[in-house]
């Protein structure tokens, strides 16, 4: 099986395939983390599968998350010690052996204000929750709390706003690239025999003379052609977009779920001096301040959100919200001006019940599979950490009675790039040499692509001039572009921005001093001709200067209509194109 998602050389006859081929056991729609792992999770089990994708992998709510591995501590306070540990046991999972190249530990400090009760009240639920995170672990991947003073404090974070606290606890958690954990779901599901498609959107669920969903029409958004494919059981997995997918289906049933907006903010890792991250509670949120590798993550809010789902973004209400709350804690202010970027997204928030009376299957507090229709299954709520359960949990809905005799195996099937990357790591060195790398850059990419790092030097063998570092985002090789198009289906440059590389947000200019000659690797790895790369490049840049005109609007409704005035980009491109 390859790898290799489809891209434009043989999206259609993917596509063919699939309509004209054998029935599927499961047909997944929704391309985000809870998605792509249902997808892992039924081909793993010997079922024929196949997943679609209206927009890019993870490019609804996956992609925009505050890119965290944890159990919730916020749980703790609710008492819900069940999904605690369930979190945890799938944090540890990730972390030792599913995917150690892609999810890191990462140090916070939980900040103590008030002298006495307050420190032994906090110790105790950090405690708890490193209690549940090894209970049942043979080797426990994360250290266990640490109480620190404010001379602990500074050492840890030297730029701390003297008298914002009297301490701190320290404790750890995960940290991941989230757009990379779906894109590496998916080609391992790839790997085993699945189909993935993306710019391809379920339009409608036809049922057989009994009554059950017997597939989906699906729309080919690069072509605008329609075909029928047929499958045993259509799984949906659209987040904040359920409740129109149920429709769709006709369903007078089905999940509720709201949308709630997150921003968050991107600072240079230089502006602020400290080793640790930070964990604070505001009014409205838990606010994260995530030490990155050039950068630092802030964020997030949870805004009750009403407008065009498709597009969000952080208004200059939002900004000014993130900034003024880290600055609570930081010695050296934050302004507007140090930020580089900023992203928001959407959390599809499982409302209690079903729209009807249907039977559902209620499986925990945090996430919901119920079966909509009969062969039409909808799951909704949950989050990035516990994917996996999630998506068990939608597949043996699916099989019913079959899922004792085709039990779950995700739990010990490595991801893409996790085998030999360990081993790989010490090698580093070696093959930073061999190719004119630093060690640096050879532990990034593999912080990337695990052992797959294999699929990068290929291309650079075969073509050596890839080996260089892009002129305007040195942060990457050329050669991660080209396979961007070549290995992970990227079929526009905004995939390439948003996904396969995160230039749009952790670039200053959202990248847009690599523009071109991205554009240009891309042109060549795709057969653009140059009508059809410049139209992807003022597409980009069209999307750029709407982000940055809404992001200095404070009213959300207005912010919104600006940045949905521009079109998406499969549209853009049909327009100047053809």
């Amino acid at each position: 099986m390859s790898t290799r998602l489809p891209s434009t050389g043989n999206r259609d006859a993917v596509l063919d395939e699939l309509a004209d081929g054998p029935e599927l056991d499961v047909l997944v729609v929704g391309g985000g983390v809870t998605g792509a792992g249902i997808a892992l999770d039924a081909v793993s089990r010997g079922l024929r599968t196949a997943i679609i994708e209206a927009q890019d992998w993870a490019g609804g709510t996956s992609q925009w998350s505050s890119k965290l591995v944890h159990g919730g501590l916020r749980y703790l306070q609710q008492l819900d010690f069940k999904l605690v540990s369930e979190a945890l046991r799938e944090r540890e999972l990730l972390l030792d052996s599913l995917a150690p190249h892609l999810v890191k530990p990462v140090p916070f400090l939980y900040p103590i204000t008030h002298r006495g009760w307050e420190r032994p009240y906090v110790a105790a639920g950090i405690g708890l929750y490193d209690t549940l995170a090894h209970v049942g672990a043979k080797n426990a991947t994360m250290p266990i709390q640490r109480h620190l003073g404010m001379k602990g404090v500074k050492e840890a974070f030297p730029d701390i706003r003297e008298g914002s606290m009297v301490g701190a606890i320290k404790y750890w958690d995960g940290k991941v690239d989230d757009a990379r954990l779906v894109l590496t779901l998916v080609r391992t599901a790839a790997r085993l025999g699945a189909t993935a498609i993306t710019r391809a959107k379920g339009v409608s669920f036809p049922q057989d003379a009994s009554g059950r969903v017997s597939g989906a029409v699906v729309r080919d958004l690069e072509t605008g052609r329609d075909r029928t494919i047929r499958a045993k059981t259509v799984i949906t997995a659209t987040g904040v977009w359920t409740e129109k997918t149920q429709d769709l289906a006709g369903a007078d049933g089905g999940l509720k779920v709201l949308a709630s907006k997150g921003i968050h903010i991107i600072v240079p890792r230089e502006r602020i001096s400290g080793e640790s991250g930070l964990i604070l509670q505001t009014e409205k949120s838990v606010l994260f301040v995530i030490p990155w590798e050039r950068y630092w993550i802030i964020g997030t809010t949870d805004t009750p959100y009403h407008q065009e789902l498709s597009t969000p973004v952080a208004t200059s209400a939002d900004i000014d919200y993130v900034i003024e709350h880290a600055n609570v804690v930081l010695d050296k202010p934050l302004t507007r001006d140090d930020v580089i970027g900023t992203y928001a997204g959407l959390r599809p928030l499982l409302q209690p019940g079903t729209k009807g009376d249907e039977q559902s299957t209620k499986i925990s507090r945090e996430h919901t599979v119920t079966e909509v229709l009969p062969g039409l299954i909808a799951i909704a709520g949950g989050k990035l950490t516990t994917y996996r359960v999630m998506a068990e949990d939608a597949v043996d809905l699916a099989l019913g009675a079959r899922a004792k005799e085709l039990p779950s195996v995700t739990a010990k099937t490595p991801l893409l790039g996790a085998d030999g990357y360990l081993p790989l790591t010490r090698q580093a060195a070696a093959l930073g040499a061999k190719y004119g790398w630093t060690e640096q850059q050879v532990i990034r990419m593999l912080d990337r692509y695990g052992s797959a790092i294999s699929e990068i030097t290929e291309l650079v063998d075969e073509r050596p001039e890839l080996a260089a570092p892009l002129q305007g985002a040195p942060a990457y090789l050329r050669a991660e572009i080209v396979h961007g198009c070549t290995h992970e289906g990227a079929l526009h440059l905004e995939d390439l921005f948003d996904v396969r590389t995160r230039l749009t947000w952790e670039a200053p200019n959202h990248g847009l001093d690599a523009v071109e000659e991205i554009a240009d690797l891309a042109a060549e790895a795709l057969d653009w001709d140059q009508p059809r790369r410049d139209a992807e490049v003022r597409a980009y840049r069209a999307r750029c200067e709407a982000q940055d005109a809404a992001a200095a609007i404070a009213d959300e409704p207005t912010a919104a209509a600006v940045r949905s005035e521009v079109p998406g980009v499969v549209e853009a491109v049909a327009r100047t194109v053809g």
